[in-house]
């Protein structure tokens, strides 16, 4: 079957795309914003991409269209395909119906952390031997020689097996990083809506997305549509404590929800079986990084490991908590998840390292909601706490870009030492006069700065910056290739 995917190059319709062609099918797409990492390994997998909407992609007509969430009634390319009776599914349909309704689904959901959660999830069961599908949102970092791991996990997205390995021929697993976002233009329901998990991961919950979404009650409401399709005999893993989440399980739960904390040594209740904050798992820091860090199951004394790992924050920590929960539920011990950890590498765009210029350390970071910008620079500041820490951002999802976050947002970045915001043409609220008037309120966040053009941050960067310095650039898009044309600036120097 010919698909053609419209809008290949996101985080999730071009691993889906990966998916498409490891069942089998001639797989091509259309996109108006191509760039790496995913067009890259779009092209290494052998899938045609094609620049822009446009009608002639449609022609011939290929068997099945499958619609992106970017997609809008009066697009001529949508209009052509109304018009014409193609036949036409959304992204998160498709994978139900060709993928995951024989598998044993774990979900990843929430507000922050899903790709690197899921990330880990899959590599846990990978290493402790489990053939397991997965769709990530982004791409993975491989630093082993383990030539089945580098294989899997070349790209952002695994069929995996269908059928466990076991004499009893059990039903595969999938993990997914299940999205609130909307399915389609025809299809309102968040995506994981139309995933129906056995195990489902609730990492946090914040209000977002905030050009689909009226309030995070909202968001709620979804996720509830997803916790009424869990099992009784399936499992909620989520952080003790979240009031949203909590919130949300008051609304009716029929599943069994385990909880996590993470504590340092000050903090924690030696007494596992009177945990004070109700944990069920519980990960305490050795390291204040987030670097080194023991793991507990209360109801299992033998359930303990230790990760080491090259990971940073206490985010992360949380992250792979729940993660090592998720996998012990589906029958990895707690000790092989942490060593699967320990040599986990992470995912591009994550606090990946891209460069070290004359001692000059450049991060690339997803992050684009305040609470991730805290987090990502918390991680940061512990790793790299000997250096002048540098944050470069560039507002760009669609609730930043209608000013939802603010009054946050000077705040969210005051563990930086210095801060480029990036103002681009057309932005609906004045960036600079939020910061400036952040400015005059309080003297310490003097050290942000609001620019309107990539190549001024660039300048700056190029003559401000000096050795021993780190740069973390964040965004969610391609930040007009900034990246790369900092790092060239810098050699340069």
């Amino acid at each position: 079957m010919h698909i053609h995917i419209l809008g290949i190059c996101g985080t999730f319709m071009g691993s889906l795309a990966l998916l498409a062609r490891a069942l089998g099918h001639t797989v091509t797409g259309s996109d108006a914003n191509v760039y790496p990492p995913m067009s890259t390994q779009l092209e290494n997998a052998g899938v045609t991409i094609a620049e822009g909407y446009l009608v002639e992609h449609l022609q011939p007509a290929p068997d099945l269209v499958v619609v992106g969430n970017a997609m809008k009634r009066g697009m001529d390319v949508i209009e052509y395909m109304l018009d014409s009776g193609l036949r036409y599914t959304s992204g998160p349909q498709f994978l139900s119906e060709q993928v995951l309704q024989s598998r044993h689904v774990i979900a990843v959901a929430g507000t922050h952390g899903k790709t690197t959660t899921t990330t880990m999830l899959a590599w846990i069961l990978h290493y402790a031997g489990i053939d397991t599908g997965f769709l990530i949102g982004g791409v993975p970092l491989v630093a082993t020689t383990d030539e089945h791991l580098q294989q899997v996990f070349a790209h952002s997205s695994y069929l995996g097996a269908e059928k466990t390995a076991d004499a009893a021929e059990k039903t595969g697993y999938f993990v997914i990083e299940a999205d609130e976002y909307d399915s389609a233009f025809f299809d309102k329901r968040s995506k994981f809506v139309h995933y129906r998990p056995r195990t489902a991961i609730l990492n946090n919950l914040e209000f977002d997305h905030a050009d689909i979404f009226a309030d995070l009650s909202a968001i709620q409401t979804q996720f509830h549509h997803m916790i009424r399709m869990i099992p009784s005999s399936g499992k909620i893993i989520m952080p003790a404590a979240t009031i949203s989440l909590e919130e949300t399980l008051a609304k009716g739960v029929w599943t069994p929800v385990w909880r996590t904390a993470v504590t340092d040594k000050e903090s924690i209740s030696h007494n596992k079986q009177n945990s004070q904050d109700g944990s069920d798992w519980q990960a305490e820091l050795i390291s204040a990084d987030g670097g080194q860090f023991s793991v507990s199951f209360v109801e299992d004394n033998e359930a303990t490991g230790i990760v080491a790992w090259s990971m940073s924050g206490i985010h992360n920590v949380n992250n792979a908590l729940v993660a090592i929960a998720a996998a012990y539920n589906v029958g990895v011990d707690v000790k092989t998840a942490c060593a699967a950890l320990s040599a986990f590498a992470g995912i591009k765009r994550r606090m990946e390292l891209i460069g070290d210029i004359n001692d000059i350390l450049v991060f690339d970071d997803f992050a684009h909601h305040p609470t991730a910008i805290t987090t990502t620079l918390d991680g940061a500041k512990k790793k790299l706490a000997d250096r002048r820490l540098w944050a470069i951002i560039e507002p760009r999802s669609n609730t930043m870009k209608m000013g939802i976050h603010q009054d946050s947002l000077a705040e969210s970045v005051a563990l930086a030492d210095h801060t480029l915001w990036y103002e681009p043409t057309g932005l609906e609220w004045g960036l600079k006069d939020v910061i400036d008037n952040a400015k005059a309120k309080h003297p310490n966040m003097a050290n942000q700065q609001v620019l309107s053009s990539v190549d001024a941050i660039i300048a700056h960067i190029r003559t401000q910056a000096k050795a021993g310095d780190a740069i973390v650039i964040m965004s969610n898009g391609g930040f007009e290739g900034i990246h790369q044309r900092l790092l060239t600036a810098l050699r340069n120097k």
